[in-house]
């Protein structure tokens, strides 16, 4: 059964809490750059290099969001329900999931905040990827802030297909918003689209490029 919006949004804040406490006791945990809108529709787009890089969005971010998440997730028994029961919702990768999209275009327009990762999984090298299409698409169709996120250091915590964790200092570097006006459309073709995700990708790089300026601990792929 389905939970109500306030039951979601309440054990994401206990989950949030959960996870402040262990980025800023474990991983020293340092949030930088402009702030998210206080109210009203806003999409956030990060870079995505481990499985921590969702949670710590949750813990760097004051305002409440809805992940989109990959299916497979959702079909993980126990945590598939944590999951869902936090307000996520899924998407198919590799596909036009409509139903993904209408979703987020809808959360967005009801004034909540979501975040993708435009890049559709994790980057095992921490090179920045291209940005899918239909990241590329929620962002020119919903009219809202979009504002990119430069994660570092999560990779050093938890490598990709590692299980351990591992101390390292992590960092969530808010970027200044983006405002497509210029770019929107009344139907979207490859072209614009991949425009659309050139300057979501330009803006996570840059936010990764102001928290390497502030300490040489962390290369931008996230390791030690």
């Amino acid at each position: 059964m389905r939970r109500s919006n306030g039951e979601e949004m309440m054990l994401y804040r206990f989950g949030r809490a959960i996870c402040r406490t262990f980025f800023k006791i474990f991983c020293r945990m340092e949030v930088m750059g402009a702030d998210i809108p206080r109210s009203g529709g806003c999409l956030l787009v990060a870079n995505h290099v481990s499985y921590l890089d969702p949670p710590l969005v949750g813990a760097a971010i004051s305002r409440s969001i809805y992940f989109m998440a990959k299916q497979e997730l959702f079909e993980i028994p126990v945590m598939g329900s944590i999951i869902a029961g936090t307000g996520a919702f899924p998407v198919k990768r590799g596909t036009a999931d409509r139903g993904a999209l209408k979703r987020a275009r809808a959360l967005l327009h009801d004034g909540n905040v979501v975040c993708i990762f435009p890049e559709g999984r994790r980057s095992l090298d921490g090179t920045l990827q291209s940005a899918e299409a239909g990241a590329a698409l929620v962002a020119a169709q919903s009219n809202v802030p979009v504002v990119p996120l430069g994660l570092i250091g999560t990779a050093a915590v938890l490598p990709p297909g590692g299980v351990i964790l591992h101390p390292h200092p992590v960092k969530a570097i808010i970027g200044e918003p983006l405002y497509l006006d210029d770019l929107r459309a009344e139907k979207y073709d490859r072209l614009l689209l991949n425009e659309i995700g050139h300057r979501m990708m330009d803006g996570i790089a840059e936010a990764i490029r102001q928290g390497l300026d502030t300490n040489g601990e962390v290369t931008e792929e996230g390791r030690p």
